[in-house]
C-alpha cells in the first residue's frame, strides 16, 4: 500500500479542530456556490411555462382592427382549433365547424412578458418540444457528470469546480441570445453538462478538506441549504423579471461573481496526497492551521511515508477506472444499489420540483413554498443524521414521500388545496432523501474512485431526470398519474435503501479494500460471546 495511510488523514489533521476560521470559510464559500445550482436546474419552471393562449384571427378576417378582442369571444382558452370564418370576416353559421389555428396563437402576458413557449409557439402539435427541451438539459447533465468525475479524479477537484462554474454562467448568457428553439436546446444541453459537474465537485471538494463532524454539517446543512436558498431565490427573480431572456442573464451573474474565490479555496489535500503531491497537501494544511490560529506540528505526515509518496510522483501511478467500481464484491454491491437509488430519488425529486407550475394557485408562491419545504427537509435531515443509522434515515424519508404521494389519489377533485398540501409535504421527504444520498455515498465511496463514483451515480440519476418531464406530461391524460408513478418508485427505493451499510461515525474510506459490505439480514448473531458475535458467513462477507 502507498505510504501515507490516508485512512489516518483525519487523525493527522485533528489539530486543526472542527470549526475554525478555515473550516467556516470553506463551508460558507462552497455553500454559496450551490446557490446558482439551486435555481439553474429548475429555472425551466418559468422559462418554459405555458401561458394561457387562444387562436389568432387572420388579418383578412378582422374588422376594425379588433381581432384580438373578437378572438377571446369565439375561441376557448388553450384551444388548438377555432371556429371557421368566412372570407368576409364573419363566423360560419355552424359553430361546430372548426379549423386549426393556422394563423398562430395569442398568448396572455398577464404572468409573463415572454417564455420560450410564447416566443416559438410551442403549443398544440408543438407542445412535445417543451418536455423535450427540458429532457435535453438533463441529457447534458448526464454527459457532464459522466465526464467530470474522471476529469476531477485525474486533474483535481478545484480546476473542475471553477471551470464548470464559469461555463454554467457563460452558456446561460449565450442561451439568452437564442434565435431559435434548436439553438436554445443545444445550449440547454451544454448548460446542463456544466451544472451537475459543478454541484458534485463542490460537494466532494468540501467533504475531503473538512473534518468528520464538519463534513456532515457542510453536506446537509451548508451545501444543501445553499441549494435551497438558490431555489427560493428563483421565484423572487422570476416575479420581477417576467421575460425568459433577462431571467437567464440574471441567473448567470452570481456564478461570475464567485470566480475570484479561486484564490481563497484550495485544492483537496486528500486528493493531493493520493497523487503523491505531499508538499502541496502539507502547504494547504499549514495554511489552514494559520487561519485557525493553531500551531501545526513540525511533521504532519511521517517522514518515511512522505519519502515513499514523493517517489510515487516519478513512478507510474496506478490508474483507476470505472471498472474498479465493480471489481470487488463490496464495491459492486454498493455501486449497483447506488445506481438504482440515485435514479429513483432524482426522478421523483426533480419531477416534483418541475411540477410546481401545475399545482393549484400562484406559480411563484408554489415555487417559493416548495423551496422552503426543501430547506426544512435539509434541516430536519441534519438533526436526524447522527441520531439514527444512515439506512434508517434514508428509508424513512423515501417511505414517507411514497405514502403521501399515493394518498393523493384518494383526494376528491373539489379539494385542490388538500391535493397541493399532500404533494408539497410528500416532496419534503424526497428533498431530505436527495440531500442525504450525497452524505451516505460520500462515506461509502473510497477516495481513489470517489469522484468517479459520483460521476456514475449522477449519470444514472440524470437518466431519471430525463424521464421525469415526460412523467409530468402524462398528467395531461390523468392528473394523479404522475403522483402514482412517483409514489410507487419512492416506496420501492425505500425497500432497497435498507440494504446499504451504516456509515455513521466511520472514517472516509480511501482505498477500494476498505469498501463496506451491504447489510445481510440472513446473518444471525451467535450466542453472546466476548470474542465474536457474528457467524462465519458474516465474517467472510466483511473481509
Amino acid at each position: 500500500m502507498s505510504a501515507v495511510q490516508l485512512m489516518d488523514f483525519d487523525e493527522s489533521t485533528a489539530f486543526l479542530g472542527d470549526y475554525g476560521f478555515f473550516h467556516v470559510l470553506m463551508i460558507v464559500l462552497l455553500s454559496l456556490s450551490a446557490m446558482p445550482c439551486g435555481y439553474m436546474r429548475v429555472i425551466v419552471v418559468f422559462v418554459s411555462d405555458t401561458p394561457e393562449y387562444h387562436c389568432k384571427l387572420s388579418i383578412n378576417s378582422t374588422r376594425n382592427g379588433t381581432d384580438v378582442e373578437r378572438a377571446s369571444s369565439w375561441s376557448e382558452p388553450n384551444s388548438c382549433s377555432r371556429d371557421k370564418v368566412n372570407g368576409n370576416g364573419t363566423e360560419t353559421v355552424t359553430r361546430n365547424d372548426t379549423e386549426r389555428c393556422v394563423d398562430g396563437w395569442v398568448f396572455s402576458t398577464e404572468r409573463y412578458t415572454s417564455t420560450i413557449v410564447s416566443e416559438w409557439d410551442l403549443v398544440c402539435e408543438n407542445a412535445w418540444k417543451v418536455p423535450f427541451s427540458t429532457s435535453l438539459y438533463f441529457v447534458g447533465v448526464l454527459i457532464g457528470s459522466f465526464i467530470s468525475g474522471h476529469l476531477s479524479d485525474r486533474f483535481g477537484r478545484k480546476p473542475v469546480f471553477f471551470v464548470t462554474m464559469f461555463l454554467q454562467a457563460a452558456i446561460a448568457l449565450i442561451q439568452a441570445t437564442s434565435i431559435s428553439w434548436v439553438m436554445y436546446c443545444i445550449l440547454n444541453c451544454m448548460r446542463g453538462a456544466s451544472h451537475m459537474s459543478n454541484y458534485t465537485s463542490s460537494i466532494v471538494l468540501g467533504s475531503e478538506m473538512l473534518s468528520k463532524s464538519a463534513r456532515v454539517s457542510y453536506t446537509l446543512l451548508g451545501h444543501s441549504m445553499g441549494y435551497g436558498l438558490g431555489y427560493a431565490l428563483l421565484p423572487l427573480l422570476a416575479y420581477f423579471i417576467r421575460g425568459w431572456r433577462m431571467l437567464l442573464v440574471a441567473s448567470a451573474i452570481p456564478s461570475l461573481l464567485f470566480i475570484p474565490s479561486w484564490w481563497v479555496i484550495p485544492e483537496s489535500p486528500r486528493w493531493l496526497l493520493q497523487k503523491g503531491r505531499v508538499e502541496e497537501a502539507e502547504r494547504v494544511i499549514r495554511n489552514a492551521a494559520k487561519q485557525n490560529r493553531v500551531p501545526a506540528p513540525e511533521i504532519i505526515f511521517r517522514t518515511e511515508e512522505c519519502l515513499e509518496l514523493m517517489q510515487k510522483k516519478d513512478e507510474k501511478e496506478q490508474t483507476y477506472t470505472y471498472m474498479d467500481l465493480f471489481r470487488t464484491p463490496n464495491m459492486r454491491n454498493v455501486t449497483i444499489l447506488g445506481l438504482f437509488l440515485w435514479v429513483s430519488v432524482a426522478m421523483v425529486f426533480y419531477g416534483l420540483s418541475l411540477n410546481t407550475s401545475n399545482l393549484y394557485g400562484n406559480v411563484y408562491l408554489n415555487c417559493f413554498l416548495s423551496a422552503l419545504i426543501d430547506i426544512g427537509a435539509y434541516f430536519t435531515t441534519w438533526l436526524m443524521v447522527n441520531r439514527a443509522p444512515r439506512p434508517t434515515v434514508l428509508f424513512s424519508a423515501l417511505m414517507s414521500c411514497g405514502i403521501l404521494l399515493l394518498v393523493i389519489q384518494l383526494v376528491p377533485e373539489d379539494m385542490p388545496v388538500m391535493f397541493q398540501v399532500l404533494a408539497l409535504v410528500g416532496k419534503m421527504g424526497m428533498s431530505g432523501a436527495y440531500s442525504f444520498i450525497y452524505v451516505i455515498f460520500t462515506e461509502l465511496m473510497p477516495t481513489v474512485v470517489r469522484n468517479m463514483g459520483f460521476g456514475i451515480f449522477t449519470t444514472a440519476a440524470n437518466i431519471g431526470t430525463i424521464i421525469s418531464p415526460y412523467v409530468i406530461y402524462s398528467g395531461v391524460h390523468s392528473k394523479i398519474l404522475p403522483y402514482i408513478i412517483f409514489g410507487t418508485i419512492s416506496i420501492v427505493a425505500a425497500a432497497v435503501s435498507i440494504l446499504l451499510p451504516d456509515t455513521r461515525n466511520n472514517k472516509l474510506p480511501d482505498h477500494i479494500s476498505q469498501a463496506k459490505p451491504i447489510r445481510n439480514f440472513s446473518c444471525q448473531k451467535k450466542t453472546p460471546s466476548p470474542q465474536s458475535t457474528e457467524t462465519e458467513g458474516c465474517k467472510k462477507e466483511e473481509q
